[in-house]
């Protein structure tokens, strides 16, 4: 049954149990038909009360620093896929013990640590394939200026010893054919290494839960890539999992109209707790409203409740009037949205649930506590 809105607390992050364990059975399809292993990337998602259930489907989970990985092992049940830019020493020891790999972001971090970590886990080294499809320069780690992984022009003519694995990460909301061409370029220019390794980690940005992403064609690239090479392959989605798996609830506090302009003021932030939205940009999809003018419709900007000027997403044409009170339903929140929100400026953060079924369950409550204690 989809989410009763009506039911749901304002605001709140209300994460859709169906819908998560619907693109989770879609990813165990993908391990037992291409022979891979799929771990949740923990940046993406990291609703920790929801692994319960992941856990059914996906056995570990990929972290980028101590914390995310004291949180795989304690909540998933499992040593961490870690992988740092830069690891801290005061930090390794601790990320040593609970960690199965790890990868390192340069030769000069592999060097510092591979005698730390020779035979307490596998390590592999990022690299920088040099091709994406995501437009957005700042955010495309394959840029050839990119702080991120090693480029083959910086490669030695051997690997190190003590290297297993190799890890790329260079796609975003991208479907097979993207991962396709990134192979092409992964094969072209670190080609002559893989006879040498254990594994090779695909990482992220598969949005394998789209209706138009082609499963098929992805289980078969992933198994003539093992065809050809012989190893075993990891692939660490984030929002793949958790896509369209709940929405962020509001509710309009005002109507403000200045300049010929209504904006429709809710009790959430874009600022604080949708801040993916103004920073990669993205418009959210928000329930009874479309991003474009087709011909009818009542015009209002998304206005968060921040004191910041640029808190706002521009209009969105309603189905109806809007008024106080109304609820404003904003899809998809579920991956790399909730794991990015603040505090800021003091506004009451969202509530946190999960709609089992036909209830929805309360999980987490944000106090006054939560915000003084993260400020000291």
């Amino acid at each position: 049954m989809p989410i009763d809105h009506s039911l749901i607390p304002s605001p709140c992050f209300v994460l859709d149990e169906n819908k998560l364990i619907q693109n989770l059975t879609l990813a165990e399809k993908i391990q037992k038909e291409a022979g891979v292993e799929i771990i949740l990337a923990l940046k993406g998602f990291s609703m920790w009360k929801a692994f319960p259930i992941v856990r059914n489907y996906i056995k570990s989970a990929a972290s980028s620093s101590l914390n995310e990985a004291r949180l795989c092992v304690e909540e998933m049940k499992s040593k961490s896929h870690t992988y740092n830019v830069a690891f801290r020493e005061e930090e390794f020891e601790e990320i040593l013990e609970l960690s199965s790999h790890i990868v390192f972001n340069s030769i000069a971090q592999f060097n510092k640590y591979c005698n730390q970590a020779s035979g307490k886990v596998s390590s592999g080294l990022r690299v920088n394939p040099e091709w994406s499809d995501v437009k957005n320069f700042a955010f495309n780690p394959a840029n050839p200026e990119s702080r991120l992984g090693i480029t083959s022009g910086n490669m030695p003519n051997r690997l190190p010893e003590g290297v297993e694995g190799l890890h790329f990460h260079v796609l975003c909301e991208s479907n097979s054919f993207s991962l396709e061409k990134v192979l092409e370029h992964f094969e072209k220019k670190f080609g002559k290494y893989l006879d040498n390794l254990k594994w090779v980690n695909m990482g992220g940005g598969h949005l394998l839960s789209h209706p138009d992403y082609d499963v098929d064609h992805l289980i078969s690239i992933l198994k003539e890539f093992k065809r050809r090479h012989d190893l075993n392959v990891i692939l660490e989605p984030g929002a793949g999992l958790a896509w369209e798996a709940g929405d962020l609830v509001t509710t309009v506090l005002d109507i403000v109209e200045n300049g010929g302009v209504k904006t429709a003021i809710i009790d959430a932030s874009f600022v604080a707790h949708m801040p993916d939205t103004l920073n990669m940009p993205y418009r959210p999809k928000v329930q009874g409203a479309s991003k474009e003018n087709i011909g009818s419709g009542f015009p209002y900007r998304i206005g968060g409740v921040s004191c910041l000027a640029g808190d706002f997403m521009e209009a969105y044409f309603f189905e109806q009037e809007l008024h106080v009170g109304d609820r404003v339903v904003l899809h998809d929140m579920m991956h790399y949205t909730m794991v990015q929100s603040t505090t800021f400026n003091g506004v009451k953060h969202p509530v946190i649930g999960i709609w089992r079924k036909e209830a929805f369950e309360l999980i987490r409550e944000f106090e006054y506590s939560d915000f003084r204690g993260r400020l000291s």
